[in-house]
């Protein structure tokens, strides 16, 4: 039997739906911005948020790991104030929005204040989206991206307005240059509805003049692309690696995706969404897309918030159930103010960092952000690189390298004003951003493993290691510092061995 998600057509063609919650809907995204505002200039940069205010230091159309968006939406904000707080309002106000939107979807489905309502409050408890509205990421901001994406095709579905299918080939363009995932929903939803239907949507000339918007304002980036060899098709198999191997990520996926939609509320209604999408006529082709792309990124061993821009449409679907009572009765009260509250404890102290970082450093055991060791010790680390480099003898002719982008990303950030050079990385997309100077004979270089500099200089020994002090837990802290000296080749053809060695 299929799900009926809207009222009847009228006899304007176009089927009512109830007034906005703005109240509740308010009150939940009030509720959300309290904490992400608390946390959001503590403790410190994150890793990839250094990464940005590094790309954005060398702005392009395109990078090796990702597109220009977010390089450059941090420079923007980073002349603005040089703090993690407003560095951090972008993916505050795309979490909020994200509040706003789901609740817009559940609406379009014709769900009236409780369904808004509730799909609005799944999506403030879901530690993927809190923790996000305290990171400026990819991460972040995509998947708000694909929930106005979302909104809209619910929306045309409901009331058939083309300029709709314009806006969203806008949204698209959008998101291609935040990360070029949308491409595959895209993909993913044309062979649903091809399957699926409705077919309608196909043939609309409004939808394929939006596509055109799309692929038009993608040019720039795909020729930057183009003219460096197309490295981002070669971050697949690095990504791959970093999250567990060739099964690691593939296991630990889906409990991922689970756990971070929320628990217990976002996971549950995720799951009973999904299945009410598959039952819908109108809407099967976008639940079929869901797992489509869930068992793509799964294959590929991508990362599992790729699919999480799907979210919450499976969220609003759940929820317009629930106003109906559908559901039955023996769980149905874990979508009520109890569940939420039980959400809310279980997912607050993971997702946003609530302790003051001394707390860490004297309770290792609380329960705290998984990411919290790469916002920690950054500037503190940067000054113990800063102190080796000031004692090296010749330092003037020295470079810096590191093995992660995340610590040449810290070195940029930090150790302008402390002596260093500009830093340089062979690691993902850093490796574009820099090269050591043609003067620079010796290395200093900041990693655990240090091989890959061997044969190329006629010495290489270590120097010691990066100090945070009291400062932890820190990614930084501890990492070894060496000191590679003569260089045998000249660095034009020594820099694509340190690259493709740490790419």
């Amino acid at each position: 039997m299929g799900v009926t998600t809207t009222p009847a057509t009228t006899a304007t063609g176009i089927r009512p739906v109830a007034p906005v919650a703005r109240i509740p809907v308010a009150l939940v995204t009030g509720l959300m911005a309290v904490p992400l505002l608390l946390t959001a200039n503590r403790y410190g940069y994150f890793g990839d948020e250094l990464y940005f205010l590094a790309a954005g230091r060398h702005l392009a159309w395109g990078y090796v790991d990702q597109p220009p968006l977010l390089p450059l939406l941090a420079r923007i904000m980073d002349e603005l104030g040089h703090s993690p707080f407003v560095l951090r309002i972008p993916a505050l106000l795309v979490m909020l929005g994200g509040v706003v939107f789901t609740a817009l979807i559940a609406r379009e489905l014709g769900g009236g204040a409780k369904a808004q309502t509730l799909a609005a409050a799944t999506f403030a408890v879901a530690t993927n989206f809190l923790a996000g509205g305290h990171y400026l990421a990819t991460s972040t901001v995509d998947p708000f991206l694909w929930t106005v994406l979302l909104w809209l095709l619910v929306r045309w579905l409901r009331t058939r307005a083309d300029g709709l299918l314009v806006w969203a080939g806008v949204v698209t363009a959008v998101a291609l240059y935040t990360k070029f995932l949308v491409g595959g929903f895209w993909l993913a939803a044309g062979v649903a509805l091809l399957v699926c239907g409705p077919r309608e949507l196909l043939r609309r000339p409004a939808l394929w003049a939006g596509a055109a918007i799309a692929v038009v304002a993608l040019v720039p980036t795909l020729l930057w692309q183009a003219a460096h060899g197309w490295p981002q098709l070669g971050m697949g198999a690095a990504i791959s690696q970093e999250v567990g191997g060739t099964w690691g990520g593939r296991l630990t996926f889906l409990p991922t995706a689970l756990l971070t939609a929320g628990l217990p509320v976002g996971a549950v209604l995720l799951g009973y969404g999904l299945w009410r999408l598959l039952r819908s006529r109108e809407l099967r082709f976008l639940g079929w897309t869901t797992l489509v792309l869930t068992v793509v990124f799964l294959a590929v061993n991508g990362r599992f918030y790729y699919v999480a821009g799907m979210y919450p449409l499976c969220w609003a679907v759940a929820a317009v159930a629930l106003e109906r009572r559908e559901p039955a009765r023996w769980w149905r009260w874990i979508a009520t103010w109890p569940g939420y509250a039980l959400a809310v404890i279980l997912v607050v102290p993971v997702a946003l960092p609530i302790w003051p970082q001394s707390w860490l450093t004297e309770h290792p055991a609380l329960p705290a952000p998984v990411f919290a060791f790469a916002e920690i010790g950054w500037p503190e680390g940067t000054r113990s690189v800063a102190d080796a480099f000031a004692r090296l003898p010749g330092r003037e002719h020295t470079a810096v390298v590191t093995e992660t982008y995340w610590a040449a990303s810290a070195l940029d950030r930090y150790g302008r004003d402390l002596g260093l050079p500009e830093p340089a990385s062979g690691n993902r997309g850093y490796a574009t951003l820099a090269v050591p100077a043609e003067g620079a004979t010796d290395v200093l270089f900041v990693g655990q493993d240090p091989r890959p500099l061997l044969g190329h200089f006629t010495e290489l020994r270590p120097i010691g290691q990066v100090d945070t002090g009291g400062t932890k837990p820190s990614y930084f802290d501890g990492v070894p510092l060496w000191l590679a000296t003569g260089r045998t080749e000249p660095w034009p053809a020594l820099w694509p061995e340190l690259v493709n060695t740490h790419t």
